[in-house]
């Protein structure tokens, strides 16, 4: 099995994916080549949490300019992941 924490990029945070996280949905940045299975196996183990569904969106490439040059923004994979009900919530922040 690939380490966890190569499939796990990071969480997403934005006011869309905080509003989710309240019904204990969390969106995460995964590898392109990681599958559902895969996803779930690392976020249970690197969180200690039970999973009860996992979506996957591919996010694909979209131009950019930055003055005469342009290009192309990298594409990416993002799993939108369920916790259960008795799970505890994920802190992406620390308290201060």
């Amino acid at each position: 099995m690939k380490n966890p924490r190569d499939i796990i990029k990071r969480p997403v945070i934005t006011e869309r994916t905080s509003e989710m996280m309240a019904g204990k949905r969390y969106v995460f940045e995964v590898d392109l080549r990681a599958n559902k299975t895969e996803i779930k196996q690392a976020i249970e183990q690197i969180f200690k949490v039970k999973v009860t569904g996992v979506n996957t969106i591919r996010m694909p490439a979209k131009p950019k300019r930055y003055g005469k040059y342009s290009g192309y923004t990298s594409e990416w994979k993002k799993a939108i992941v369920q916790l259960s009900e008795e799970s505890k919530e994920l802190e992406f922040f620390e308290s201060v």
